[in-house]
């Protein structure tokens, strides 16, 4: 478990306090950082904090400031902004419950792991935890932290609980204005047959250790090469294109029977074991007569 918790405090149902630490379900992908840097010298661009007709300023003299007006600010110091009190800044209140399937998946944002914050605590969490899973419902509430308050939902997951930061309404665009323009229209039936029947063929059960970054993993690749060349020339890699990359599906039919038909002989040919050979006939060799 990670030393430090995302967030601290208490889950409140009614009269109900549980106390609990959260800690992050998730952890940044494979990631690749460049500096940026200035070609002729070959040194890294550094940047400096800098006040118009000051100049370079210290770290310990910079201030937080909201504008009210053009170069008019209300300053506030770290102090004043973390005096703000707000309930949930220790305390995550369940003020509602929805059924699970209820809250569309736009809204979910980033999901946390909740644990009991000791021994004590343990029981009241898994009465919230078993209640939730009994009645097929997640609980929502708001909490405090890192400069905002975050609605959050909580739900049952294996043996403990998790937490997911949501989308506030305003956050998320109306699906209608992208898809409004899309026809209504039910789909020729043969092509919905084999679009899938190819779905079909394709399905199989989510193994995510399966996919990974193949953008970073060439990344990588280019600067081993580089690294070994000991050079700065530019080393460009041909990317094929893949079939149908470019243009517009003119004939959906047939490239929807040609991809169903590449799967199935696909399968047959791995399938297909190797003809035996037959023994020679007695007598030797066969030979064909010449027309």
């Amino acid at each position: 478990m990670p030393a430090r918790a995302y967030w601290k405090g208490q889950i409140r149902l009614a009269l109900v306090s549980i106390p609990i630490e959260v800690y992050p379900a998730t952890r940044s992908g494979a990631a690749i950082s460049f500096h940026q840097i200035h070609e002729p010298s070959g040194k890294r661009i550094r940047y400096e904090k800098v006040a118009p007709g000051v100049g370079p300023v210290d770290r310990d003299e910079i201030i937080k400031g909201f504008e009210v007006s053009k170069g008019s600010y209300v300053l506030l110091d770290e102090e004043e902004i973390e005096a703000v009190k707000i309930e949930s800044r220790k305390t995550l209140e369940l003020v509602q419950f929805v059924d699970a399937d209820e809250i569309d998946v736009l809204y979910y944002e980033k999901p946390y792991f909740v644990v009991p914050a000791d021994d004590l605590a343990e029981e009241a969490y898994t009465v919230l935890r078993e209640a939730l899973r009994k009645t097929r419902k997640v609980g929502l509430g708001q909490l405090a932290v890192r400069g905002r308050e975050q609605l959050v939902s909580i739900k049952p997951c294996g043996r403990g609980l998790v937490m997911e930061v949501l989308r506030y309404a305003d956050e998320v665009h109306k699906a209608q204005g992208y898809f409004r323009d899309i026809e209504d229209a039910k789909p020729d039936t043969d092509l919905l047959d084999l679009a899938t029947t190819l779905i079909d063929k394709k399905t199989a059960p989510f193994k995510p250790a399966e996919f990974h970054d193949r953008y970073v993993d060439a990344l990588h690749r280019l600067i081993d090469k580089k690294a070994k060349s000991k050079s700065n020339k530019r080393i460009l890699e041909d990317v094929e294109e893949p079939a149908g990359g470019k243009g517009n599906v003119i004939d959906l039919m047939a490239a929807l029977k040609k991809s169903v038909g590449d799967g199935k002989s696909s399968a047959k040919s791995s399938s297909r074991k190797p003809a035996a050979k037959k023994p020679a006939a007695s007598g030797g060799p066969r030979t064909r007569k010449r027309a």
